[in-house]
């Protein structure tokens, strides 16, 4: 045991076992013994039960209160609802497969709905159930409010669950890293022929954008909701993937050529100022003001102006990507204010990606619903498949006229997972685990008899110890403990029979199996299932944009938000790679190659975003928009091989670290070569917007052939 307790989650099992002892045994006690109710006594062991342990709410103490209050109202309307809809079979069951459905798909709203799933379900579950009784509607909402109030004083003041790392300080440390990438990149430009280069700081920088992957984010803290805040914080992380990777580029491609003019250097030095106020302010939690980086970036692009005559394609491109560095460090520092609480930037064009910041709210959330309604959703598909199983399973209690239906769904509910192959593999072991515990349970009831006291003697001592240990065993021992304490509940409200346990064993083989024929039928692979194609797709959207980009430059017309398609399709991408490192578990499979697809799109979604921000310049002469169009056209071919490559499953091999980039010289670009010999009847302003969208094209070809495995 002492070896058990010493576990790393050994903390967190113990403070659940301990807040359903204390929310919900109390009331269970007091109006099961005391008052001689029951109803409430029921209802407020299981108005905290699911609150407890199949939930996880998100944030810090205060906010987790305010959420499980929110819960209490939710709560009320489920279980009037399934009151009133007990009338027949049929209607619990449309009633069932409607609330499924409903709360199953909010998870596209972020963890704070996803981790209240479970219980909301269960709240409507228990009382659709025979007997048809709305005269005891005002019991059930008063043993409900009772758990539910009693959870929310365990959990804030019981042993306490610490406030978990803010997203934001993952950013912080990210951004500073990347802060010391960009210092190193100037000095290794700055230092003469001979000088031995300081150490290369970007292994560490990896490291820390490694750390604020969303696959390596504890899945409640995760920023997926559609909040502008929380939108505002993935830009962020978005933005710093970019900077470092132009800054990747500098290391690479330039070798660390030294003898960069003062205005790149003193370009790069105030970038790296920048990153390092944007990560001050989120390990501070408070939004700064606007730097003098816009400034900075004039000032370089008029240096610039002056050495374009004579100037090299490397010295073009070099200087396009110190500028693409400065320019994703600005909206870095912009992301942040944002999601900090600040005022949105100033002086944006329609096609700017904080156009969410000035939407309200509830457009934001509806956008984000009618974006997953699609079959291609796998947030869709999880609730679809969630609503039909409990509305079938509620349909055949019905039909078998089962004592105790509620296990049924519970069991359906718990046991099946997003893909057959995962609910097939945890059947066994809750099988096995439901039959242990109701032998234990069966003998107990049968030695015993009718003695109350002693189960609820035992039915705390299940609770403190059982639900402390098993965690840590296993799902076997999950399923065996919930067994005993389920029956020790059922026990003290009936007249004590040891057949229950064998109610409790058909119920679950029941239950199980409908959630296995479920995951069978309804989209069987799960997220895995949609995670190619989304991957696929957001490449081939993003080799679309990089055309529509060039030809908006060029001065065709088209749409006031070209990357909107795109970013479409990144969600998308986003969503499916979320859900299947949820269902890979403990298992930490190797998404380099899903990592590599994503830095490939959001390259072409922010460089885009760049390119289509800071070049207001009217359209480029049509010699040039042809040259940069036969370049973006290589390029989209380049994407949509590797896009290819992933619908063929042929792409999800390679190892982006083991596989050279694709080559694009300098000296052998049109655009560049175009810039070098221009006429003087080409502004200076239309030449440096030829060399940025040369060098963000020729980036983006650079990160495709990572992921079809050979160099471009």
């Amino acid at each position: 045991m002492s070896a058990l307790l010493r576990l790393p989650d050994a903390r967190e099992s113990a403070r659940r076992a301990l807040w359903v002892a204390a929310a919900g045994c109390p009331g269970f006690y007091l109006f099961r013994y005391g008052l001689h109710d029951p109803v409430v006594a029921l209802y407020a062991i299981f108005g905290a039960l699911p609150l407890i342990m199949f939930c996880q709410v998100p944030g810090a103490p205060r906010e987790r209160t305010r959420t499980l209050l929110t819960a209490l109202p939710v709560g009320v309307l489920l279980v009037t609802a399934g009151t009133l809809l007990a009338v027949s079979s049929w209607a619990a069951a449309c009633g069932m497969f409607v609330v499924g459905f409903v709360i199953s798909y909010c998870s596209v709203g972020g963890p704070r709905l996803t981790g209240l799933a479970t219980a909301f379900q269960l709240y409507y579950v228990l009382p659709c159930f025979p007997p048809y009784a709305p005269e005891t509607l005002g019991s059930r909402l008063l043993g409900l409010a009772l758990g539910v109030l009693l959870t929310v004083l365990a959990e804030r003041f019981l042993w306490p669950e610490p406030a978990p790392e803010p997203y934001r300080m993952r950013l912080a440390g990210a951004a500073a890293a990347v802060a010391d990438c960009t210092g190193a990149a100037a000095d290794r430009l700055a230092a003469g022929p001979g000088t031995s280069p300081a150490p290369d700081p970007r292994a560490a920088a990896d490291r820390a954008l490694d750390g604020v992957r969303l696959s390596r984010v504890p899945l409640m803290e995760r920023p997926v909701s559609p909040a502008a805040r929380v939108r505002a914080l993935r830009h962020t992380h978005a933005a710093i993937r970019h900077v470092m990777d132009q800054l990747d580029r500098l290391f690479t491609e330039t070798g660390g050529a030294p003898g960069a003019p003062p205005a790149t250097l003193a370009l790069l030095r105030h970038t790296e100022s920048a990153l390092r106020r944007a990560a001050t302010a989120l390990r501070a939690g408070t939004a700064e003001e606007d730097g003098t980086l816009p400034e900075e970036l004039d000032a370089f692009d008029a240096a610039r102006a002056e050495t374009l005559p004579g100037a090299t394609a490397g010295r073009l491109r070099q200087d396009a990507v110190v500028r693409a560095v400065a320019e994703g460090a600005r909206l870095v520092t912009e992301a942040a204010r944002i999601a900090l609480g600040g005022r949105p930037p100033g002086g944006r064009t329609p096609s700017s990606p904080f156009t969410y910041v000035a939407t309200p709210a509830p457009v934001l959330w509806w956008r984000r619903l009618r974006m997953h309604l699609t079959p291609r959703s796998v947030h869709l598909q999880n609730a679809l498949r969630v609503a039909a199983a409990l509305a079938c399973a509620r349909l055949l209690v019905g039909a078998l006229g089962l004592s105790h239906g509620f296990w049924v769904l519970l069991a359906t509910l718990s046991l099946m997972r997003t893909s057959a192959a995962d609910t097939r593999a945890g059947l066994g072991p809750a099988f096995a685990g439901t039959a242990v515990g109701a032998v234990l349970a069966a003998g107990l009831l049968y030695l015993v008899g009718e003695v109350p006291l002693f189960y609820a003697v035992a039915l705390l001592v299940v609770v403190l110890v059982g639900f402390t240990v098993a965690p840590l065993l296993g799902p076997a021992w999950i399923q065996g403990v919930f067994t005993v304490a389920f029956v020790l509940i059922f026990t003290q409200l009936s007249t004590a029979d040891w057949r229950i346990s064998e109610v409790r064993i058909v119920d679950v083989l029941l239950g199980g199996s409908i959630g296995a024929v479920a995951s069978l039928l309804a989209w069987p692979h799960g997220g895995q299932g949609e995670l190619r194609r989304d991957m696929a797709d957001f490449l081939a959207r993003g080799a679309a944009s990089c055309r529509a980009v060039i030809a908006r430059l060029g001065g065709a017309p088209g749409p006031a938000d070209l990357q909107q398609p795109v970013r479409h399709a990144m969600h998308f991408a986003e969503a499916s790679s979320a859900q299947y490192h949820i269902e890979c578990g403990d298992r930490h499979p190797s998404d380099r190659p899903w990592e590599a697809v994503l830095t490939v799109g959001y390259d072409m979604v922010h460089g885009g975003d760049l390119m289509l921000m800071s070049h207001q310049k009217g359209p480029l002469p049509a010699a040039v928009t042809v040259e940069l169009t036969g370049l973006a056209e290589r390029v989209a071919a380049e994407v949509l091989r590797a896009a290819d490559a992933l619908r063929a499953g042929d792409g999800d091999g390679a190892d982006p670290a083991r596989t050279p980039p694709a080559t694009c010289p300098p000296e052998d670009s049109g655009p560049l070569r175009y810039v070098a010999h221009r006429t003087p009847a080409v502004p200076d302003a239309q030449a440096l917007l030829i060399a940025d969208a040369e060098a963000w094209l020729s980036g983006v070809a650079r990160a495709a052939a990572r992921i079809r495995g050979a160099p471009g």
